[in-house]
């Protein structure tokens, strides 16, 4: 499916999927959620893509959350409650397990579902003026476990529970004292900032970027649930690498390595 509500770009290892809905602060419909976890598939399958990057369209929002206006449509009778939330959880899961590192480069509104969206990134860098909110008890909206579960492991059940509890909007400077966010700058330098840091992790050896998501994946489990065999082949795969043979051999000759990720 495509939808012009969606833009995506690539740009020196780095793939770009843009929510571009700025007329309604990126509010996302159906269309849109599927729209991304196809995105998402395409920058998994290419290899020229080491690092995925998520923004908002416009200057003012990263995602404001759902449309409302389709909620009659999408939202109102249970069935179509139920195709929403499926889709939308989808996207979410899609881009909590992708196989490249993914940042949320967050401006403006950071709301609802906005919030949960960069909940799934494994790193979240946001303006000065970002704002974020769960409204849900606002709204009268439940939240399930998985969706829970993820918020807690970023900030702690605290935390989790304010957010939740009072349904109002944090600063920047909030979320950074919460761990929601890594880092806050400057909105002018945003941009610059996130693109920099994109290329720098695109330039690393990928098998070891990669090797390191998935083991802090299985280290967040529960114990008896953990894959120690996949973390082991994992390093492994790493050692046994043409990459780590470069990377020895570019400090020895006191030059940057190229990766390849084989």
């Amino acid at each position: 499916m495509t939808t012009d509500k969606m833009i995506e770009r690539r740009d020196g290892g780095v793939g770009w999927l843009i929510f571009n809905n700025p007329a309604k602060l990126n509010a996302v419909s159906f269309e849109m959620w599927q729209a991304t976890h196809e995105i998402l598939d395409d920058f998994a399958r290419d290899p020229a893509v080491r690092v995925v990057v998520v923004r908002g369209a416009g200057g003012k929002a990263f995602v404001s959350g759902a449309d409302i206006s389709k909620f009659e449509d999408e939202r109102a009778e249970a069935e179509a409650v139920e195709r929403y939330n499926a889709n939308s959880e989808k996207a979410y899961v899609a881009l909590l397990n992708h196989a490249k590192p993914t940042i949320a480069m967050i401006e403006g509104y950071c709301i609802g579902g906005g919030a949960g969206l960069a909940v799934c990134c494994d790193l979240r860098v946001a303006g000065e003026d970002a704002r974020f909110a769960i409204p849900a008890a606002k709204l009268g909206l439940g939240y399930g476990l998985s969706r829970l579960r993820r918020l807690i492991d970023l900030v702690g059940p605290s935390f989790a529970k304010e957010i939740f509890f009072t349904a109002r909007q944090f600063t920047a400077a909030e979320a950074l004292t919460m761990g929601l966010v890594n880092r806050v700058v400057p909105v002018a330098e945003l941009e610059a900032y996130v693109t920099d840091y994109a290329k720098r992790i695109a330039e690393n050896a990928p098998l070891t970027v990669n090797a390191v998501k998935r083991i802090v994946a299985e280290a967040m489990k529960d114990p008896d649930e953990r894959d120690q065999a996949l973390c082991d082949r994992l390093v492994a795969e790493c050692f046994a690498s043409q990459d780590y043979v470069e990377g020895r051999r570019a400090f020895m000759e006191k030059r940057k390595p190229v990766f390849t990720g084989r």
